[in-house]
C-alpha cells in the first residue's frame, strides 16, 4: 500500500519548510569570494533555490571511454578503410530520419532557456519561414 502521509513541519527550532520544491539544487558555500560576499551568496541561494537541470537526469547507456573493451579479438581499425579488420562496408547504414529545422531546434530550446531569448529567435525564424 502506498504511503499517503504528508510531510508536516515541526515546532519552533524543529520546524522546516514543507512547501518548497524538492527538485532543487542544494545550497553550497562558494569559497574564494571577497570578504562578506560568500555568506551573502549562500543566503541568496537558500532564499531562491535553483531548479535541477532536466538534462542531467537523463539516463545514458553510453559505454565510458575508460571501460575495458567488449571485443578483445577485434582490431582497433575495424570499420575504417585502413589496417586489419573489415572496412567501412561493415558499418551499419546512417539513419535516414529527417533532420529537424532550425526553428524546431529553437522550439525545443525554449523550455531550457529562462531568459526567453530562444523563444524570440524561434518566433523570428517562424515569421521568416524557416
Amino acid at each position: 500500500m502506498a504511503d499517503i502521509r504528508e510531510k508536516v513541519s515541526g515546532i519552533g527550532s524543529m520546524s522546516e519548510r514543507t512547501d518548497l520544491n524538492v527538485s532543487s539544487q542544494p545550497t553550497r558555500y562558494i569559497s574564494g569570494l571577497p570578504y562578506g560576499q560568500g555568506q551573502a551568496t549562500y543566503e541568496q541561494q537558500a532564499a531562491a533555490p535553483m531548479a535541477v537541470n532536466p538534462l542531467a537526469e537523463v539516463a545514458s547507456d553510453v559505454t565510458p571511454i575508460t571501460a575495458m573493451t567488449q571485443r578483445p579479438e577485434e582490431p582497433i581499425t575495424a570499420g575504417i578503410d585502413i589496417g586489419p579488420g573489415p572496412g567501412s562496408e561493415a558499418m551499419p547504414p546512417m539513419p535516414t530520419q529527417p533532420q529537424p529545422s532550425l526553428a524546431d531546434t529553437f522550439n525545443q530550446l525554449i523550455k531550457f532557456d529562462p531568459s526567453g531569448e530562444a523563444e524570440l529567435i524561434y518566433r523570428r525564424l517562424v515569421d521568416e519561414g524557416y
